[in-house]
């Protein structure tokens, strides 16, 4: 393919705004410049290549070619090959997660506090216990996986964790012990969620994650929901020797992670460009071309994803770059309060449903709807969110429905009035949930590869202390319809909104300044801008955040 200085200067004026060239039925296929949708770093080629060649650790680096084509079926054929064998994998991977951190709140229903001699406090410091743990592996776990190399980390922690929540069976009338292993889970399964972030981001473009990170959260929904006919199977065990069915509950999930976990360590590949393997085939995934596909069309979306390999370690110096990142101090703030009304009522679910009036042995089934409604209404929100370019004030409006829910709780009197009670927290549950949308947004608008390896930590870990404050809001003395949770609640919903639209505002600033001085250049000071400038980061001025 040769070049033309018109349509190299139009590259360059254009700035980040470029797109992917490929071929598309016999006709050059060329995406509008100007859709956010398809928005990418750089033009085919048309732009020195020198701009954005990846760097010499980078595991494709051999497959790179600014000049190499292909068409939109081959693309498609390696997307759905993606999805199938490396998202799926991680889909159960974050699934085992969920299942086991879900299962104690699931063994609420048949009585394990009463069986451990824990009260509901117990319970609470043992989640606080548990999160201040998740909080401090979050950003060792991921230095230590960013060298060893995510597919060696995740399943290590998989199976590591496992053995510890099976052991939770043998746990009788010991609150020591009890918290111990909730504290051990935490430093175990800390960093599994930015590793699994990180790793998606090495093998898909920008506008592919959000709906992979959709199908990352709907397996998060989808444990609470399995979880939960499993809970009521166990719960019909009836046993004989003094033992109660919720060991069983521990036992059997415990099992199934460590099995996955063993599983994926053969199965997920190390980058895209190594995926043969015993269980994957001594051919791999892809062919040649079809590695040569896989690597450019990443490259072409965002070159900073090629400026690390998969097992480059972050250095103190690079750590401290991405934690000075104010572009993405918003970002994290936002992930400090907004999951916080959602947690209590999550892990209170089933208490919350008893209390209404509804029957032990009924409660496990009645959290189900909530996981239903919870996927669809997620889905929806993500696929509009990304539809309209408009993720945070989507963010915003997701948070009006947790308003809504909230109050009716806060409002509706002291009486059982179990159906009503149901209704709300079932909706207030399964309110559109824009995790998926937020977790994306922490790699789409990181600009280079140390903060993307270091951004969805630190979200993770605004998350967290959100989870340690939330498991301190209903109390037992506020039982059994927290009032005075729910009304801190409100308050902390209402405050949530207004960061979603300062965020807003605060990205489409930053854009609009960008794009003031970028287009106020000519050519050539475009060109000189590039060459002085070449380090990949949000700070360039051909960069765009995601708003």
């Amino acid at each position: 393919m040769t070049l033309t200085d018109s349509s190299s200067q139009n590259s360059i004026e254009k700035g980040v705004a470029g797109a992917p060239t490929i071929e598309a039925a016999g006709e050059l296929y060329r995406p509008d410049l100007d859709d956010p949708l398809r928005h990418t770093i750089f033009d085919d080629a048309e732009q020195d290549p020198t701009f954005s060649k990846p760097s010499d650790t980078y595991e494709g680096l051999h497959r790179w070619d600014p000049y190499f084509k292909w068409t939109l079926e081959e693309e498609k054929k390696i997307i759905r090959t993606l999805d199938w064998k490396l998202c799926t994998m991680i889909c159960v991977s974050f699934f085992c997660l969920q299942l086991d951190k879900a299962n104690f709140a699931l063994a609420l229903a048949n009585g394990v506090l009463q069986d451990m001699g824990l009260t509901t406090d117990d319970y609470d410091t043992g989640s606080t216990i548990y999160n201040v743990m998740y909080l401090v592996a979050e950003l060792p776990s991921q230095m230590i996986g960013k060298k060893l190399g995510p597919n060696i980390w995740i399943p290590f922690m998989m199976v590591s964790w496992s053995i510890v929540v099976a052991c939770q069976a043998f746990i009788s009338h010991n609150k020591s012990a009890y918290l111990g292993v909730r504290a051990l889970l935490g430093l175990l399964e800390g960093g599994f969620i930015p590793a699994c972030v990180s790793y998606l981001a090495s093998f898909y473009k920008s506008t592919e994650l959000p709906g992979r990170m959709n199908a990352f959260w709907i397996s998060f929904v989808l444990a609470g929901l399995i979880g939960s006919f499993l809970s009521y199977g166990f719960l019909h065990i009836d046993l004989h020797n003094g033992k109660h069915s919720w060991i069983y509950i521990f036992a059997f999930e415990g099992l199934i992670t460590g099995v996955a976990g063993i599983f994926a360590f053969f199965w997920i590949p190390p980058s895209p460009v190594e995926t043969k393997g015993m269980l994957r085939g001594k051919k791999g995934w892809f062919n040649e071309h079809e590695e040569m596909i896989v690597v450019n069309r990443i490259l072409r979306d965002d070159p900073s994803k090629g400026d690390m390999g998969a097992r480059d370690g972050l250095h103190l110096k690079a750590l401290w770059e991405s934690l000075k990142d104010y572009h993405m101090w918003p970002l994290f703030i936002v992930g400090l309060i907004w999951w916080l009304p959602l947690t209590p009522a999550s892990s209170y679910l089933a208490l919350e449903i008893e209390a209404a009036g509804f029957k032990k042995i009924d409660v496990t089934l009645m959290v189900i709807p909530s996981a239903v409604i919870s996927v669809i209404l997620m889905s929806s929100v993500t696929f509009l969110a990304e539809r309209t370019n408009q993720r945070f004030l989507w963010g915003a409006a997701a948070n009006v429905w947790v308003l809504g829910m909230l109050l009716g709780l806060y409002l509706i009197p002291p009486a059982p009035m179990k159906w009503v009670r149901w209704t709300l927290v079932t909706l207030l549950v399964g309110c559109p949930n824009v995790q998926p949308v937020m977790t994306a947004l922490t790699s789409r608008n990181a600009g280079s590869g140390r903060t993307r390896t270091v951004a969805p930590a630190l979200y993770t870990m605004a998350n967290q202390i959100s989870n340690i404050a939330a498991a301190n809001v209903y109390r037992s003395n506020d039982a059994p319809y927290y009032y005075k949770g729910n009304k801190v609640l409100i308050g902390c919903v209402c405050a949530t909104i207004v960061l979603f639209i300062f965020n807003k505002f605060w990205y489409d600033y930053w854009n609009r300044t960008y794009r003031a001085k970028w287009n106020a250049m000519s050519h050539e000071e475009k060109e000189i801008y590039l060459r002085e400038n070449p380090e990949l980061t949000n700070k360039r001025l051909d960069f765009r955040f995601a708003p």
